[in-house]
């Protein structure tokens, strides 16, 4: 099994890429000293001392060390180990009963314009934005909208979260973006 590693715009992430799907069912985030994830491949990663946060796509894992103090040289050997075993040994991703849940905007329910409103963030989100940023190892969800101030609040994930350069991609990218289909929308922020 041959795995390709990436670099992502976070230094503190590198990007993982075994050659098959990864999280099929939808992406899913975990941060170390979090309740059990529920995945043998987690727990294996969270087991290497200075990583912080794992995140998986539907063909790609996302790794975070925890700053400057590990060096990608020496982390990358026991990341690429626990990778290939957990393919190797062909085991499911999750537990039983376990799904990538987390992957899906906020269900928050709106009502009238809101609701024609949000659903339009949501499909430029899902379209033009989700697919862009999947490919520096990243996401972005939709938390929420409010409709008096026109601030739309967003979740960033696996190699956005955290990136010196997110706040250049919300404003500078995903603002503008939304501000030009979605008149409503006046500013973006991120939700921590």
């Amino acid at each position: 099994m041959f795995i390709q590693t990436e670099q992502t715009p976070n230094p503190e992430t590198l990007k993982f890429l075994p050659g098959e799907p990864v999280s099929p069912e939808g992406p899913r985030e975990f941060r170390k000293g979090e309740a059990d994830p529920g995945s043998a491949l987690v727990r294996a990663l969270f087991e290497i001392e200075g990583v912080v946060r794992v995140y998986f796509g539907s063909d790609f894992l996302t790794v975070t060390k925890d700053g400057p103090d590990h060096d990608w040289k020496h982390l990358k050997a026991p990341i690429l180990a626990a990778v290939m075993d957990h393919y190797t040994a062909a085991e499911p991703l999750f537990a039983d009963g376990l799904q990538a849940a987390s992957g899906q905007h906020d269900d928050t329910v709106y009502e009238g314009e809101t609701a024609q409103v949000v659903a339009e963030i949501k499909d430029l989100l899902d379209t033009r934005i989700r697919p862009a940023v999947a490919q520096d190892g990243g996401d972005i969800l939709f938390d929420r909208f409010d409709a008096e101030t026109g601030v739309v609040w967003l979740h960033m994930r696996g190699a956005c979260a955290g990136c010196p350069s997110s706040s250049a991609t919300l404003k500078s990218g995903v603002e503008n973006m939304l501000k030009h289909y979605v008149p409503e929308v006046n500013r973006v922020e991120q939700t921590l």
